[in-house]
């Protein structure tokens, strides 16, 4: 992805790549007023293991304190963690490297 690239065209790209994947199963996490503010973009689960993925664009700021205060919850409750700036990356997170096409 280039610098300066839309975060929503990562997004986009990652959840095309995870859904290709055998054993997952993910969504985006829309904000609204009824959501919990802070937590990642992305959630689901790889074979059975649930997983939060915050997504910034390459060279962006990383996680605010309250979304690095959300990845630290989830992780506590034993769910994969991290913040993606690449596919790569969230394949990373999910345990899945070198299983993209």
């Amino acid at each position: 992805m280039k610098h300066g690239a839309r975060e929503s065209s990562l997004v986009a790209e990652i959840l095309r790549v995870l859904r290709t994947l055998p054993g997952v199963v993910v969504r985006k996490r829309h904000g609204s007023a009824w959501g919990i503010a802070g937590d990642p973009d992305l959630y689901g689960s790889i074979n059975g293991r649930h997983f939060e993925i915050e997504v910034k664009r390459p060279g962006a700021n990383g996680p605010t304190p309250l979304q690095q205060t959300r990845l630290h919850q989830w992780a506590a409750s034993g769910a994969l963690v991290g913040v993606a700036t690449s596919v790569e990356e969230a394949l990373r997170i999910v345990g899945a490297e070198g299983r993209d096409e």
